[in-house]
């Protein structure tokens, strides 16, 4: 059924509910919960916001309430105005000079938004953007395309206790919407310093506008300044948060719920230690990827394009120990017929610098597989950033699988090889490629020289606390499993996350 305010009131007034949680229904129930109190329906059946009230909604979906927010606790903000007509984002995008991104208010995925080079692509999109926001707002903003992405998830009870669960860094950087990028957790580029200051300003914004519950902040950061602005705050749960909790195997969703019942941080027991609280914040000995997944080859006609609008249909997480592990693995976890980063069933296609270099620039799903081009044709690294923003630290690590790769098609498969390609996220078929062998011959060979993944678990808290979980992944760059199974044991069962050759 809709979820409509004339809906969701004859459902109030049937079943008479003392209490609503509006977090936990993407940004249909946020937008329908704040019109459902703006007309008194909640007062009117006596009902009680349960987690984050309707003021605090509104302090972040509102662009011009964010801002002001932000600015009052002393967390930066970019350059930006709220509009209500294109004439307005005309006179903005004027002074603020082009490009401008416009942001649509009470918006789910960037929908409505985008990148205006000039005043012609500013009217289209600010129209779009107009129609699509609940309440006819945009806000029209500095462009930093090039900075990072940094995102925080946060923790919140009533009390204003707060903690981190997850820090995240998206590897595309701010020119591609989060919901469309690859995100790594935990950050990888940004030192001490950047990750503290980050957090003070993550939980400093969530304690002002008065989140309970989870949430999620996105920031923008230039490390050549030390400089950085809060985005947005997202006051539900999202795609974020889903990562963030499988990632940390903090449960978010259960603990946000009872904190909006009235629990506070101190009193909530982490299920995974069985000993702590959720008041401890998570530390991971380990590196996890996500990776979305796009369909457009369903539709020959679609822009492939990446920006500030999310196009992705789905995601995948891998786990592991090294970033190249993390990222070829969650590319065969796509589902879309590649094995990896390289070493893939030809396509027979070939790009000459100047399509690469054009390519990465305008970041589309193929954005990974151009830089692999780039490293191939010998673009150097340098270049390659200056092009896509993409941080050096990753573009060396791919520079990593891709020298793998030409170890594996000029050198004899001895152990060294074959476990090194193993723990840089090789399949077996990608490796049976490069020395022309089939992949199930590559698995015999392998598993003679005894090079087998090992068990490891997650514990959240990285061995500082004995952990009591069943969450577990397969790796190949560690020598001792976690756990042992043994005949003694009765009764017990376990999934392993992560799929791997």
């Amino acid at each position: 059924m809709p979820i409509t305010p004339q809906y969701v009131e004859s459902i109030i007034e049937k079943e008479r509910p003392d209490g609503i949680m509006l977090s936990y229904g993407g940004q249909t129930a946020l937008n329908c919960g704040v019109k459902i109190d703006e007309a008194g329906i909640l007062k009117k059946y006596g009902v009680s916001v349960l987690g984050t009230q309707v003021p605090g909604i509104m302090a972040t979906e509102d662009r011009q309430r964010f801002k002001d927010s932000m600015v009052k606790c002393n967390v930066p903000v970019l350059k930006s105005k709220t509009v209500h007509t294109f004439d307005e984002a005309k006179k903005v995008a004027k002074d603020l000079g082009y490009p401008v991104i416009v942001r649509v208010a009470y918006t789910l995925g960037g929908k409505g938004g985008g990148v205006a080079s000039n005043e012609i692509e500013l009217h289209e999109i600010a129209g779009r953007g107009l129609a699509a926001s609940l309440v006819g707002q945009i806000l029209v903003e500095e462009y930093v395309g090039d900075w990072k992405q940094i995102e925080y998830e946060v923790m919140q009870d009533y009390s204003k206790n707060n903690v981190i669960v997850c820090n995240m860094e998206n590897v595309l950087s701010m020119r591609v919407h989060t919901g469309d990028n690859i995100v790594v957790a935990p950050s990888q580029t940004i030192d001490n310093h950047e990750y503290h200051m980050l957090r003070s300003a993550a939980l400093r914004a969530t304690k002002h506008v008065g989140i309970v519950g989870e949430c999620n902040i996105q920031f923008a950061l230039d490390q050549a300044s030390d400089t950085y602005a809060a985005i947005e705050i997202n006051p539900r749960l999202s795609r974020s948060s889903a990562l963030a909790s499988k990632a940390t195997g903090y449960p978010l969703a259960y603990m946000s719920a009872k904190i909006g019942l009235g629990y506070s941080l101190p009193e909530l027991v982490n299920t995974i230690t069985k000993k702590t609280t959720a008041c401890f914040e998570p530390a991971l000995d380990y590196i996890v990827c996500k990776h979305p997944r796009w369909d457009f080859t369903k539709f020959e006609l679609a822009n492939r394009s990446l920006g500030p609008t999310m196009k992705s249909v789905g995601e995948v997480m891998a786990i592991g120990r090294k970033f190249e592990e993390v990222l070829q693995k969650s590319i065969r976890m796509l589902d879309v017929g590649k094995d990896g980063l390289v070493l893939n069933r030809q396509n027979g296609e070939s790009f000459n610098d100047e399509q690469i270099e054009e390519h990465l620039q305008t970041p589309d799903d193929n954005i990974l597989y151009y830089v692999v081009a780039a490293l191939h044709k010998g673009i150097s690294i340098e270049k390659i950033y200056q092009l896509s923003a993409i941080d050096p630290w990753f573009l060396n690590k791919i520079n990593n699988i891709v020298e793998v790769e030409r170890r594996l098609k000029s050198s004899t498969l001895d152990h060294k090889l074959l476990s090194d390609a193993k723990k840089f996220g090789f399949s077996d078929n990608q490796i049976g490629r490069a020395v022309k062998k089939d992949g199930l011959e590559v698995r015999k060979i392998r598993k003679d020289l005894g090079i087998t993944p090992v068990v490891k678990q997650i514990d959240t808290l990285a061995a500082e606390w004995p952990a009591q979980t069943n969450y577990l992944y397969l790796t190949y760059g560690g020598t001792e499993n976690d756990i042992f199974i043994t005949k003694r044991i009765v009764g017990l069962s376990f999934l392993v996350l992560v799929l791997t050759e």
